[in-house]
């Protein structure tokens, strides 16, 4: 029984999955948490995620009895690592949600115009994007900038350190800024506008959905990707079907068989790990909002999800808008969060409703932009184990919503590229074999107007 492993690097933690590489039976898995992030600085140096890798390693048996013959690595995307020539790192990583350089974001805009920024790389930047981290690096450290021999993201470096090879894959370099998902290249003139000096050759060289990223100690080890990209590859996710992930921040996408190009910026135009494309739209606040009302409330997770399901669908006329820390979708990276249609009868179980349902419907806004999807709604991420947000994504759609049985579908996405690239077949083929389509599905309740409580919170926060 050949086993495989599947690596997430998140923001918060390394997990770490042991497969079947032919059935996808989970054998083992392991975890260790990163250095806590308070944005709008929000920076982990890289050698944090190498510790928690090796403790998470060790927790799964990396080392022993379930050593696999293949492994691959996903990691948050858009952070940004700078290497000097010796390979050292220069400086803690930038994270995808450091949003500090909202103003290189704004100047990039400004220097090449939305229209060019969608055609050139899919997308147009904002302050979670890799190159607007380089544009900051370049204007607030300038001899830092000036050492940089290497740039990379953060599974980059992860599989750089396994390999010693300095390679990306697709999906996780659609979300630099520098890289069309189009055209499948590098645009050095998008680079050259953070700095006329910049060559694509401080970038990696980018590996196709199977192919093989080098070897760790005898392992076989697979391209990678982002975090997204190998959710929906633990999802088995087809074209038209839409994910909504609801952690402590929410994402939104689908897979597409055409590229997309949004110079609105709602959307952002990735490609995916199959050889596809991903749309996506991201909002900073989703979780963490109900975890702040929680808090207010002197209640825990639990607690807040019981007072939800007591107030009625629309909160009694309360609506939150959940701009807590900033905004991505819509782009209002110095937003905060407002409270309307208080009235004097107004009670906590109306807040916790309040909190679930603008995080909803903040998302679904922003899902609202990204091509077709008429297939299957899928809910995923921690958000994905709350009755309340279960509940509120099934009725403000008036569509079945399937809850899938695991949990960590980055790991399980990122054990699915490694079984691909061990058996030198399809990603398709192993999302079969493992029968990746299975959960829960919770229906709507036909009688509450889900298209009336999403244009009260649409008129509220101004969309």
């Amino acid at each position: 029984m050949p086993l495989v492993a599947g690596v997430d690097s998140s923001t918060s933690a390394c997990k770490i999955e042991v497969r079947d590489a032919d059935t996808g039976t989970l054998v083992a898995s392991g975890r260790a948490p990163h250095p806590a992030t308070n944005p709008p600085r929000s920076e982990q140096h890289p050698d944090a995620w190498w510790d928690a890798f090796e403790a998470a390693a060790t927790g799964a048996d990396l080392f022993g009895r379930n050593r696999p013959a293949a492994i691959s690595v996903a990691g948050q995307q858009h952070g940004l690592v700078v290497l000097d020539e010796a390979g050292a790192v220069l400086r803690p990583a930038k994270l995808w949600n450091d949003t500090e350089s909202a103003p290189d974001a704004t100047a990039l805009v400004d220097r090449l115009g939305a229209e060019a920024w969608a055609a050139a790389c899919g997308s147009v930047p904002v302050a979670s994007f890799t190159v607007t981290k380089l544009a900051w690096l370049h204007r607030v450290e300038p001899r830092t900038f000036d050492r940089v021999a290497r740039v990379l993201l953060p599974h980059d470096w992860l599989t750089h350190r396994l390999t010693g090879e300095v390679t990306t894959d697709r999906g996780d370099a659609s979300g630099t800024g520098w890289w069309s998902p189009a055209e499948e290249r590098y645009r050095p003139e998008v680079l050259a506008s953070v700095d006329e000096g910049l060559s694509t050759d401080l970038l990696p060289r980018v590996l196709g959905p199977t192919e093989v990223a080098g070897e760790w100690d005898g392992i076989v080890v697979g391209p990678g990707t982002g975090d997204n990209m190998a959710a929906a590859l633990g999802l088995g996710l087809r074209v038209g079907d839409l994910a909504l992930s609801l952690g402590t921040s929410g994402t939104a996408f689908t897979v597409s068989d055409r590229p997309t190009a949004d110079a609105s910026g709602a959307v952002a135009g990735f490609a995916d790990a199959s050889g596809r494309y991903l749309p996506l739209v991201c909002t900073l606040n989703a979780t963490k909002v109900t975890d702040a009302v929680a808090r207010l409330l002197g209640v825990d997770a639990a607690g807040l999800d019981a007072l939800a399901l007591a107030s009625p669908p629309g909160a009694r006329g309360l609506v939150l808008v959940p701009h807590l820390d900033g905004e991505r979708t819509p782009n209002r990276p110095d937003a905060r969060g407002s409270l309307f249609g208080i009235g004097s009868g107004v009670e906590r179980t109306d807040l916790a409703r309040a909190a679930v349902e603008g995080v909803v419907a903040n998302l679904l806004a922003g899902a609202d932009h990204l091509p077709t999807t008429e297939g299957r709604i899928l809910l995923v991420g921690g958000g994905s184990r709350s009755a309340a947000f279960r509940r509120s994504v099934a009725d403000l759609t008036g569509r079945p919503v399937v809850v899938p049985d695991e949990d960590e579908l980055v790991a399980r996405g990122a054990a699915v590229q490694a079984a691909a690239v061990l058996h030198g077949t399809s990603i398709d083929a192993v999302a079969d074999a493992w029968h990746l389509n299975r959960g829960r599905v919770v229906e709507p309740n036909r009688l509450v107007d889900g298209a009336a409580i999403r244009a009260v919170h649409a008129d509220a926060s101004g969309a």
